[in-house]
């Protein structure tokens, strides 16, 4: 092997640890690398999914499906995917008593912002190591695979609840991307599950919207809190939600990996005090102006006012 080949891949591997270190320096509870390119097999299960129309209203997942299995599409010149995760597991919950419930990732602020901040001095970083670079950051809001680039990336194995799992950590994290236009040395591929035999959470999801790797959002709880669009939720639900008026976490909630979940680090997740004192008595007498003090900033705005006091409606109506 050359000499200047083997200097050029040392420098990569060590801008890769660079990266990393950087990384967790600024929080993110783990890093990994992979090469942009085609994601054949995803788009393959991807597709599949769609046919058999278990993205219900989510048509936003039909389009832009080029773009959506290669990371090449999405920056001109793209080599490598830099993926992050976030921890946001809570050191302690909203109280159950008296209280409807609202997802653990759902209690702060809205972490579209502060995930992409992150990745914004994450990349000021790398390119004052590397030099400008043609590069995108993402979370959660364009074409991208977030699952299966982190997987990609030795991040964690896909559970039977489609979910991303770290072995390290669980499932608690958020997860985003910086894709740009420079080779770096890449992680290994995590290529098979580690839920064994397990079937908890298809066991507790209570809509039946589980089956082994594979969810139908149309039964999905936090679908149907969040993404679903109609006036009316269909009463084939009633007695079903458990409480749960944005988002849901019952196959998380029992996934026994989530045993190693820690409390998250991150001021901006915790949950307000005014939140935490909501009685279901507040919850169904809430008005636009309460909406805005208990949800500003926070992803349960993406629901919206008459999207969440519907949920409340037709949990009232059980």
């Amino acid at each position: 092997m050359p000499l200047h080949y083997l200097h050029k891949e040392q420098l990569k591997e060590q801008l890769s640890e660079q990266i990393k270190k950087e990384a967790r320096i600024l929080g993110f509870y783990d890093c990994g690398i992979s090469k942009a390119g085609f994601l054949e097999e995803d788009a393959v299960r991807m597709e599949s999914w769609l046919e058999k129309g278990m993205q219900g209203e989510m048509k936003y997942l039909e389009r832009n499906r080029e773009k959506r299995y290669d990371a090449t599409k999405l920056v001109e010149g793209g080599q490598s995917v830099i993926t992050v995760l976030y921890n946001y597991f809570p050191e302690k919950e909203i109280p159950e008593s008296s209280h409807y419930k609202i997802s653990k990732y759902a209690y702060g602020k809205d972490y579209h912002y502060v995930i992409k901040a992150k990745l914004k001095k994450l990349l000021e970083k790398i390119e004052i190591m590397s030099g400008k670079r043609n590069a995108r950051i993402f979370v959660d809001s364009a074409p991208v695979l977030d699952k299966a680039y982190a997987r990609k990336s030795g991040l964690g194995f896909i559970g039977k609840n489609t979910m991303l799992i770290s072995r390290k950590g669980g499932s608690y994290f958020f997860i985003g991307h910086i894709i740009l236009d420079l080779k770096l040395k890449t992680d290994e591929e995590t290529t098979v599950s580690f839920c064994g035999n397990c079937t908890q959470c298809i066991d507790a999801c209570p809509t039946d919207a589980l089956q082994p790797f594979e969810v139908d959002a149309r039964k999905c709880i936090s679908y149907l809190t969040i993404e679903y669009r109609g006036d009316t939720i269909p009463r084939e639900f009633s007695g079903k939600w458990q409480n749960r008026v944005f988002g849901c976490d019952i196959c998380q909630d029992v996934c026994p990996w989530n045993r190693f979940a820690i409390a998250h680090k991150e001021p901006l997740f915790d949950v307000s005090e005014k939140l935490k004192t909501m009685t279901k008595e507040n919850w169904e007498q809430i008005d636009k102006p309460l909406f805005k003090v208990l949800f500003k900033g926070s992803a349960v705005e993406r629901t919206g006012f008459k999207g969440l006091k519907r949920n409340i409606e037709f949990l009232k109506s059980e």
